[in-house]
């Protein structure tokens, strides 16, 4: 397996992770960021399968920082925070799984000889950081939630 098949694999497993998370919130904005959380892994998966063919894709930035922004935004409004603390166990496999991936960009985009290559190794690896980064504050919020709706400021998901 090269690394373009390896690369599309972990994507799916991303997006299949997400889409069962998905199904198992029970809130609409938790379920809505997995839900984009998987949409975003499917277009990876796509870029790596354009790569392989030795095409060069582009890729738009990421929107799922801004859009869970004002999902929490909604959630705090709404005082919904009715969550099953059980889901947590999921939700940081799923983390691990993105820090994984991430890894694993960071890596080849620094062994990749070809320019276009590595810098969309290292562009998919800063938004795997971005989608791990979200994923310890739907831990956070889950876990502690009126901690978490206190700051109205919404600093946790500040674009780094």
């Amino acid at each position: 397996m090269n690394m373009f098949e390896y690369a599309m694999q972990m994507e799916k497993d991303g997006e299949n992770l997400y889409r069962e998370l998905a199904q198992k919130s029970d809130g609409p904005g938790i379920k809505n960021i997995f839900d984009m959380l998987a949409d975003d892994e499917i277009k990876h998966y796509k870029i790596f399968k354009n790569m392989k063919r030795k095409e060069k894709p582009q890729m738009a930035e990421t929107e799922v920082l801004s859009s869970a922004r004002n999902i929490f935004a909604q959630l705090k409004e709404e005082k919904k925070i009715d969550y099953k603390l059980s889901q947590i166990e999921l939700y940081k496999k799923a983390q691990e799984l993105e820090k994984k991936t991430e890894d694993f960009y960071w890596e080849k985009g620094e062994e990749v000889e070809d320019e276009y290559q590595k810098a969309m190794f290292l562009k998919i690896a800063e938004e795997e950081k971005k989608h791990y980064f979200l994923l310890d504050n739907i831990i956070e919020f889950v876990s502690r939630p009126q901690t978490w709706l206190e700051n109205a400021e919404f600093h946790h998901l500040e674009d780094y």
